[in-house]
């Protein structure tokens, strides 16, 4: 499996850029609609079309992911700020759900234990993950603390060597499947957050979340704009 190709990360990097771009059109749009007081019917189809454009984006990932995983796990595509608080190349969901839950009150006592519970299920699903993470990178550590050099004589030290490293390939492999099962998670969230929440509900927890991550942008910026002495 290939790891790294940066024309495939180019690749990703301009369809993402070409993503938000629609996905500030698709979030104006339901700004507007939920201001005018729009139909629950009417709020719905755009409601919709949002979440349907965060299933391109796991798509786009999933095909990023092949060409290099490292480019997507660490979200080289982000903004420095973004890239803080990034978790499997993008943010905890479980986070994501503190916010929004914070602003949109009144909730109903069934959709406060509905999104406390979808919030500690993630989380716990998300340690998961991570748990697992950090075993994969021990195993990776005492492949490699292991390994003879490969300057060592003798062939059968190179042969060693070799089998090390290739089973140390083999274990980086698998973090495409840790990348796609964080992405499911992330998008299994969505699911059911838009199932606890009415349809204007979703809407502006939708908005909430652009919000957010449009701040976290705007401060990257001014970071990145900072005077240096």
């Amino acid at each position: 499996m290939v790891l790294i190709d940066h024309s495939g990360a180019l690749a990703f990097d301009l369809e993402y850029g070409h993503w938000v771009d629609e996905h500030q059109r698709l979030l104006n749009d339901l700004r507007s609609a939920l201001n005018s007081q729009m139909g629950d019917n009417e709020l719905h189809l755009l409601v919709d079309g949002v979440m349907s454009h965060y299933n391109e984006l796991f798509r786009l990932k999933k095909i990023g992911a092949k060409a290099d995983i490292f480019h997507m796990l660490y979200g080289l595509w982000k903004t420095p700020v973004e890239r803080f608080f990034i978790w499997h190349g993008a943010f905890r969901s479980s986070e994501l759900l503190k916010i929004v839950k914070s602003h949109l009150e009144p909730l109903t006592e069934n959709q406060m234990v509905g999104i406390c519970n979808l919030q500690q299920s993630t989380q716990q699903a998300e340690d998961a993950l991570s748990q697992g993470m950090e075993v994969l990178k021990q195993s990776l550590l005492e492949i490699l603390s292991s390994t003879s050099s490969v300057a060592s004589t003798g062939s059968g030290n190179v042969a060693d060597y070799m089998g090390q490293m290739a089973f140390a390939m083999s274990k980086l492999a698998s973090l495409e499947e840790f990348l796609h099962q964080a992405d499911l998670l992330k998008q299994e969230t969505l699911q059911q957050l838009q199932r606890i929440l009415t349809t204007r509900q979703t809407a502006r927890a939708l908005l909430v979340r652009n919000d957010y991550i449009s701040r976290l942008r705007a401060l990257s910026s001014l970071w990145l704009a900072r005077p240096r002495e």
